[in-house]
């Protein structure tokens, strides 16, 4: 199929750049700078688009590759494009010369177009366009030419007809930038000549003939959280491989309510398919006693599971393969220009168990982000009610009831949680918000019912709006929805009398609290 490859240079948004060329119906993937010109060569790209990053040019370690990019991309007659350091490597490799800006330019500004080519097709003289950059080009390589401009950088953009060579000083894959999208499509599709036709459908039907190969007549364990990831997968898989999949679902005790029975249902009656539900929930709440640290608890849940899911996995005897539904993200994280992200808290999976149990991995959507996968999901049949929860992490509720886990604390945080998001639903805002979950605080407070005193819990509640939960912003409730939820959980909920909203963003707030 048509493949974009985008070469990372360490800038906090390639990952969106990604998601504007899919959004475009064309399929890429991320590599890093340093990736040779022989494995580069290997996926056979239709097109190359070099992303942006913090470094200069000249800065020592700077991230430059082996091999002189446009001379690659001419050599094998594919179009590249280069976005703010990118445009800087393409003229610093091609004799151009590249400078600290006398003013650095952050946000938005004004792109004015110096003469129509391909790149701008569809677009007026004047364009919204985003900004981020200290360094800029001050003298353009030879046989480039400068197609336009803004007030704070006389060169803005560049092309080179011959070499099919773009690059643009401004970030096109923000939001910000007005017709950025238009631009990337304009590339992907008329330059690079994609065919724009990679969707749902193409992948389902892609990824069955893939399965289907690769398992053979073997069998594969899913190990079915509950969440929409390891849900579509499994779906997928039985639809590829049928009575050779083997789901088990742990019930750890720290899901929400009926969260277990749900799933079980969906399962046997949508889509007519077997799954072992495994009640665990004694084993886990008895090792997180008296446990407060976070991380302590991920780690606890996580051994845990292992060792549930290992002894539950021994009674099929033909599986050879492990399903798991790691995404796109977490893949190109662990690949990323300057190394894996510092550990801000756990990730919860079966990690250690495909070499454990001498099992080969299976993750049919490590190509792809969380909204296409709910795509594939819709295309597989999967509800809507289902595809479009919001995320739940792996852990559960151990790490929304902060402190010590206990059935009683876990019972009022569900009881919590059960109202909070009946109101949100009842408001018409559930699609509207990223997640939204109740958290039961290690506070008691004194309050007063009946005229009478009462110590007890204090619950907050965080609701974001997000695109791939990297970063995320505080849902802006209405205050007669908050009056609302505050009221009935005081009133309904034996043991909280006092309920906050948490209004922190992430960064600097992660979107969990523990």
């Amino acid at each position: 199929m048509d493949t974009i490859i985008i070469l990372d240079f360490g800038s906090q948004v390639t990952q969106l750049i990604a998601r504007r060329v899919r959004e475009c119906g064309v399929y890429c993937e991320i590599h890093p700078f340093n990736i040779s010109e022989e494995k580069l060569q290997s996926f056979r790209p239709k097109g190359i688009i070099l992303s942006g990053g913090p470094a200069s040019v000249y800065s020592e370690g700077a991230p430059i590759p082996s091999f002189h990019v446009v001379e690659f991309a001419h050599k094998h007659d594919i179009p590249i494009l280069g976005i703010c350091y990118g445009l800087q490597l393409m003229a610093f490799q091609n004799g151009g010369e590249v400078n600290k800006s006398a003013k650095r330019e952050f946000g938005r500004a004004e792109l004015r177009i110096n003469m129509q080519n391909a790149i701008f097709e569809g677009i007026g003289e004047h364009s919204l366009v985003w900004m981020s950059h200290g360094d800029s080009l001050t003298k353009i390589p030879d046989g480039f030419e400068i197609i336009a401009h803004t007030d704070n950088a006389p060169i803005c953009a560049i092309a080179h007809k011959e070499k099919k060579a773009w690059g643009v000083q401004f970030h096109p894959e923000v939001h910000h930038t007005a017709d950025g999208k238009i631009m990337l499509s304009n590339f992907v599709k008329n330059i690079c000549g994609c065919t724009g036709d990679w969707d749902a459908e193409h992948f389902i039907d892609a990824k069955l003939r893939e399965i289907k190969e690769k398992v053979g007549n073997n069998g594969v364990i899913c190990a079915l959280s509950g969440g929409v990831d390891s849900t579509v997968a499994a779906v997928l898989l039985h639809k590829a491989i049928g009575n050779q999949l083997h789901c088990i679902h742990v019930d750890s005790g720290l899901m929400r309510t009926d969260e277990s029975a749900t799933i079980e249902k969906l399962f046997r009656e949508h889509f007519s398919m077997t799954i072992d539900v495994v009640d665990a929930s004694a084993l886990f709440l008895g090792r997180l006693a008296g446990i407060t640290d976070p991380e302590q608890k991920r780690k606890i849940i996580g051994k845990t599971f292992i060792d549930v899911f290992e002894i539950e996995a021994k009674k099929f005897g033909d599986a050879t393969f492990l399903a798991q539904g790691t995404l796109y993200p977490d893949v190109i994280e662990s690949v990323s220009v300057k190394g894996p992200s510092v550990t801000i808290k756990s990730h919860h999976n079966v990690g250690g168990l495909p070499e454990k149990m001498n099992l080969q991995l299976l993750e049919p959507f490590r190509e792809l982000f969380k909204d296409e996968v709910r795509n594939v999901g819709r295309a597989l049949g999967v509800p809507d009610w289902f595809v479009d929860r919001h995320p739940f992490p792996g852990p559960g509720l151990a790490i929304r009831v902060l402190g010590d886990v206990s059935d009683d604390r876990l019972s009022i945080l569900r009881r919590v949680d059960d109202v909070y998001l009946d109101e949100i639903r009842k408001a018409g805002l559930y699609n509207e918000i990223w997640q939204a979950f109740a958290v039961l605080l290690p506070v008691q407070s004194v309050g007063v019912m009946g005229d009478e005193r009462t110590y007890e819990y204090v619950c907050a509640l965080r609701a974001v709006t997000s695109t791939d939960g990297m970063t995320a912003d505080w849902y802006q409730m209405p205050y007669d929805v908050l009056a609302k939820m505050s009221n009935r959980i005081i009133n309904e909920v034996r043991g909280i009398n006092r309920v906050t909203y948490d209004i922190s963003s992430k960064p600097p707030a992660t979107i969990e609290w523990e």
